[in-house]
């Protein structure tokens, strides 16, 4: 098993996890591609913006289109929705301001061409929307999940959103706000996570409603981990058969669920 909880102390309560040895591109000549260093091509007043960040590590992506992949995770801090299954309450609170500077040396120094921005809920700090611009134009493959409560809309076209529509039983169901889905384009990613037939007749009559095959990349049927026998879910998205993707957590079964950094 990878050597998961190897870290070390980036200068205050953010800790870097390394996950084994990166995987890379490789170039025809058989050299390592890595993304070119930009954000000193930014002005120093976008360079010392700052984030509150949870935690940034290197490890397997556990879901969505690029499930499998290796990938840095920056966990930004603060959520305004309190979802009953929530798996990453850790980071409602704990965290430590860091320049965009900062955070792209870490991500740099983990060298991985596959970024996720996460939280919490990374667009509650305005200052995330540079941070994914310079990224892109660093040449890193950028994911954003968030959790379909905020304005989209001004996210770099470049980026892949993944976003949820909460399910009734997630108790935020009234925080959804529905006119992110017309900003979705054929990047973007919609989840819906299940803890029930309820919710899943929610999630399907959704699906429907606003045609969302035809508005992105991707519909994700996610099973409430430990509430629901997931061969339910499979059952049902074949009996119906319905045009969505059903994905597993993939990291709470390579590592235990409560697993931090991974």
């Amino acid at each position: 098993m990878a050597n998961h909880d190897r870290s070390f102390d980036i200068g205050g309560d953010v800790v870097v996890r390394r996950s084994s040895p990166p995987s890379l591109s490789m170039t025809s000549d058989n050299q390592l591609e890595i993304p070119p260093r930009v954000v000193e091509d930014f002005p120093m007043s976008t360079r010392e913006k700052t984030l509150t960040i949870n935690e940034i590590y290197h490890s397997i992506q556990g879901e969505s289109t690029f499930a499998g992949r290796p990938c840095v995770f920056v966990r930004l801090t603060f959520c305004d929705l309190r979802c009953n299954y929530c798996d990453t309450d850790y980071a409602f609170y704990e965290g430590k301001k860091q320049t965009l500077k900062e955070i792209m040396d870490v991500v740099e120094l983990l060298r991985c061409p596959l970024v996720e921005i996460t939280g919490g809920e990374p667009l509650l700090q305005k200052n995330v929307l540079p941070l994914m611009s310079i990224l892109a134009d660093a040449n890193y493959t950028v994911l954003l999940e968030t959790s379909g409560a905020h304005d989209i809309s001004k996210v770099d076209s470049r980026v892949h959103r993944i976003m949820d529509l909460k399910t009734p039983g997630s108790g935020e169901v009234e925080k959804n706000l529905w006119s992110n889905i017309d900003h979705l384009s054929s990047r973007d990613e919609v989840k819906f996570v299940i803890g029930s037939r309820e919710d899943y007749e929610w999630s399907r009559e959704n699906v429907y409603r606003f045609d969302l095959p035809r508005r992105c990349h991707a519909i994700l049927f996610s099973p409430i981990f430990g509430r629901i026998d997931p061969r339910e879910i499979v059952e049902w998205i074949l009996a119906d058969r319905l045009d969505v993707r059903f994905q597993l957590q993939m990291h709470k079964f390579i590592w235990t669920p409560t697993q931090r950094g991974v």
